[in-house]
Protein backbone atom coordinates (compact mmCIF):
# COMPACT_ATOMS: atom_id res chain seq x y z
CA UNK A 1 0.00 0.00 0.00
CA UNK A 2 1.36 3.55 -1.09
CA UNK A 3 1.90 5.84 1.68
CA UNK A 4 1.17 9.81 0.74
CA UNK A 5 2.17 12.40 3.04
CA UNK A 6 0.02 15.98 3.20
CA UNK A 7 1.78 18.81 4.31
CA UNK A 8 1.11 22.64 4.52
CA UNK A 9 2.00 25.83 6.43
CA UNK A 10 0.07 26.70 8.91
CA UNK A 11 -3.51 28.83 6.81
CA UNK A 12 -2.54 26.24 4.27
CA UNK A 13 -6.30 24.37 4.54
CA UNK A 14 -4.72 20.91 4.22
CA UNK A 15 -7.18 19.66 6.90
CA UNK A 16 -9.96 20.53 4.51
CA UNK A 17 -8.20 19.27 1.48
CA UNK A 18 -7.57 16.15 3.13
CA UNK A 19 -11.22 15.89 4.55
CA UNK A 20 -12.45 16.59 0.56
CA UNK A 21 -9.82 13.90 -0.70
CA UNK A 22 -11.43 11.02 1.81
CA UNK A 23 -14.97 12.30 1.16
CA UNK A 24 -14.90 12.74 -2.65
CA UNK A 25 -12.30 9.79 -3.24
CA UNK A 26 -12.76 7.54 -0.69
CA UNK A 27 -9.26 7.39 0.76
CA UNK A 28 -8.26 6.90 4.64
CA UNK A 29 -6.06 9.69 6.26
CA UNK A 30 -3.95 9.68 9.22
CA UNK A 31 -4.29 13.17 11.08
CA UNK A 32 -0.70 12.85 12.95
CA UNK A 33 -1.30 15.84 15.45
CA UNK A 34 -4.58 13.78 16.47
CA UNK A 35 -2.77 10.50 16.82
CA UNK A 36 0.34 12.12 18.91
CA UNK A 37 -1.87 13.36 21.64
CA UNK A 38 -3.20 9.87 21.92
CA UNK A 39 0.87 8.56 22.26
CA UNK A 40 1.13 10.45 24.98
CA UNK A 41 -1.37 8.59 27.21
CA UNK A 42 0.28 5.15 26.18
CA UNK A 43 1.86 3.43 29.55
CA UNK A 44 4.80 3.36 27.87
CA UNK A 45 4.87 6.84 26.39
CA UNK A 46 4.17 7.96 29.54
CA UNK A 47 6.52 6.50 31.78
CA UNK A 48 9.49 8.16 29.15
CA UNK A 49 7.80 11.61 29.47
CA UNK A 50 7.69 11.42 33.19
CA UNK A 51 11.27 9.89 33.64
CA UNK A 52 12.55 12.86 31.34
CA UNK A 53 10.45 15.74 31.89
CA UNK A 54 8.77 15.14 35.55
CA UNK A 55 4.83 14.93 36.16
CA UNK A 56 4.02 18.68 34.08
CA UNK A 57 2.72 17.04 31.10
CA UNK A 58 -0.09 15.58 32.51
CA UNK A 59 -3.24 17.71 34.96
CA UNK A 60 -4.81 13.65 35.10
CA UNK A 61 -4.50 10.99 34.07
CA UNK A 62 -6.40 11.57 30.76
CA UNK A 63 -5.75 14.84 30.64
CA UNK A 64 -2.44 16.61 29.28
CA UNK A 65 -1.18 20.22 30.91
CA UNK A 66 -1.55 21.84 27.20
CA UNK A 67 0.30 25.08 27.86
CA UNK A 68 2.69 23.86 30.40
CA UNK A 69 3.63 21.24 26.94
CA UNK A 70 3.32 24.16 24.21
CA UNK A 71 5.57 26.80 26.68
CA UNK A 72 8.25 24.25 27.25
CA UNK A 73 8.30 23.02 23.59
CA UNK A 74 8.51 26.44 22.30
CA UNK A 75 11.26 27.64 23.97
CA UNK A 76 13.46 24.82 24.38
CA UNK A 77 14.47 23.05 21.70
CA UNK A 78 16.50 20.52 23.60
CA UNK A 79 13.09 19.71 25.48
CA UNK A 80 11.40 19.55 22.09
CA UNK A 81 13.65 17.17 20.43
CA UNK A 82 13.29 14.79 23.71
CA UNK A 83 10.06 14.96 23.32
CA UNK A 84 10.02 13.62 19.43
CA UNK A 85 12.11 11.18 20.05
CA UNK A 86 9.86 9.42 22.62
CA UNK A 87 6.46 10.13 20.37
CA UNK A 88 7.67 9.45 17.03
CA UNK A 89 9.05 6.24 17.01
CA UNK A 90 5.17 5.21 18.79
CA UNK A 91 3.71 7.49 16.05
CA UNK A 92 4.85 5.41 13.31
CA UNK A 93 3.92 2.07 15.36
CA UNK A 94 0.41 3.21 15.69
CA UNK A 95 0.80 4.60 11.69
CA UNK A 96 1.90 1.30 10.68
CA UNK A 97 -1.11 -0.62 12.21
CA UNK A 98 -3.83 1.65 11.34
CA UNK A 99 -2.42 0.87 8.03
CA UNK A 100 -2.50 -2.28 8.26
CA UNK A 101 -6.27 -2.06 8.69
CA UNK A 102 -6.97 0.06 5.62
CA UNK A 103 -8.36 -1.55 2.06
CA UNK A 104 -7.52 1.65 -0.22
CA UNK A 105 -4.75 1.56 -2.90
CA UNK A 106 -2.74 3.95 -0.77
CA UNK A 107 -3.21 6.21 2.44
CA UNK A 108 -2.65 9.96 3.07
CA UNK A 109 -0.88 11.10 6.66
CA UNK A 110 -1.27 14.13 7.45
CA UNK A 111 1.47 16.36 8.87
CA UNK A 112 2.90 20.08 8.78
CA UNK A 113 6.23 19.24 9.44
CA UNK A 114 6.94 16.78 7.00
CA UNK A 115 10.39 18.54 5.76
CA UNK A 116 10.94 19.98 8.82
CA UNK A 117 10.99 16.31 10.83
CA UNK A 118 12.90 14.69 7.86
CA UNK A 119 9.85 12.68 7.12
CA UNK A 120 9.74 12.57 3.64
CA UNK A 121 11.49 9.53 2.71
CA UNK A 122 8.92 7.25 4.88
CA UNK A 123 6.49 8.23 2.18
CA UNK A 124 6.00 7.35 -1.73
CA UNK A 125 5.23 11.26 -2.32
CA UNK A 126 4.45 14.44 -0.45
CA UNK A 127 1.63 17.29 -1.69
CA UNK A 128 2.19 20.20 -0.76
CA UNK A 129 -1.10 22.51 0.25
CA UNK A 130 -0.38 26.11 -0.52
CA UNK A 131 -2.00 29.36 -0.34
CA UNK A 132 -0.65 33.05 -0.20
CA UNK A 133 0.83 34.43 3.19
CA UNK A 134 -2.25 37.10 3.60
CA UNK A 135 -4.78 34.22 3.21
CA UNK A 136 -2.66 31.74 5.49
CA UNK A 137 -2.28 34.51 7.99
CA UNK A 138 -5.96 34.74 7.63
CA UNK A 139 -7.49 31.28 8.26
CA UNK A 140 -4.65 30.82 11.09
CA UNK A 141 -6.49 34.23 13.04
CA UNK A 142 -10.01 33.31 12.23
CA UNK A 143 -9.30 29.53 13.57
CA UNK A 144 -7.25 29.87 16.59
CA UNK A 145 -8.67 33.48 17.84
CA UNK A 146 -5.54 34.77 18.00
CA UNK A 147 -3.63 38.22 16.36
CA UNK A 148 -1.13 38.25 13.32
CA UNK A 149 1.72 38.42 16.11
CA UNK A 150 0.96 35.18 17.15
CA UNK A 151 0.52 33.43 13.85
CA UNK A 152 3.49 34.89 12.61
CA UNK A 153 5.87 33.57 15.68
CA UNK A 154 4.31 29.90 14.78
CA UNK A 155 5.32 30.37 10.82
CA UNK A 156 8.14 31.09 11.81
CA UNK A 157 8.95 28.10 13.45
CA UNK A 158 7.94 26.69 9.78
CA UNK A 159 9.97 26.71 6.83
CA UNK A 160 9.46 29.36 3.97
CA UNK A 161 6.54 27.84 1.58
CA UNK A 162 9.03 28.28 -1.61
CA UNK A 163 11.39 26.05 0.01
CA UNK A 164 8.39 23.28 0.83
CA UNK A 165 6.85 23.38 -2.64
CA UNK A 166 10.29 23.03 -4.71
CA UNK A 167 10.46 19.88 -2.39
CA UNK A 168 7.35 18.25 -2.62
CA UNK A 169 6.41 15.94 -5.66
CA UNK A 170 3.12 17.41 -6.07
CA UNK A 171 1.20 21.30 -4.90
CA UNK A 172 -2.27 21.77 -4.54
CA UNK A 173 -3.21 25.29 -4.26
CA UNK A 174 -5.86 26.12 -2.00
CA UNK A 175 -5.97 30.35 -1.89
CA UNK A 176 -10.14 30.60 -1.55
CA UNK A 177 -12.06 28.94 0.79
CA UNK A 178 -15.26 28.64 -1.67
CA UNK A 179 -14.01 27.38 -4.50
CA UNK A 180 -14.26 23.40 -4.14
CA UNK A 181 -14.65 22.24 -7.34
CA UNK A 182 -11.22 23.76 -8.10
CA UNK A 183 -10.41 21.58 -5.19
CA UNK A 184 -11.49 18.69 -6.48
CA UNK A 185 -10.08 18.93 -9.73
CA UNK A 186 -6.41 19.06 -8.27
CA UNK A 187 -7.23 15.86 -5.65
CA UNK A 188 -8.76 13.88 -8.40
CA UNK A 189 -5.72 14.50 -10.98
CA UNK A 190 -3.47 13.26 -8.08
CA UNK A 191 -6.24 10.39 -7.10
CA UNK A 192 -5.60 8.86 -10.67
CA UNK A 193 -2.03 9.25 -10.49
CA UNK A 194 -1.74 7.38 -6.97
CA UNK A 195 -4.16 4.71 -8.18
CA UNK A 196 -2.33 3.62 -11.42
CA UNK A 197 1.21 3.91 -9.81
CA UNK A 198 3.16 0.76 -9.57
Amino acid sequence: MKKVAITGNIGSGKSWVCALWSQKCGIPVYYSDDAAKRMYFLPEVRHQIRERFGDGFYIAENELNRKYISELVFSDETAQRDLEGILYPALFVDFEQWMARQCASYVLFESALVFEKRLEKRFDAVVMVSASEVTRLRRAMTRDHCDVTAVRARMAKQWPEEGKRLLSDYVIWHENDDEDEALLVQIQRLHGIFQQAK
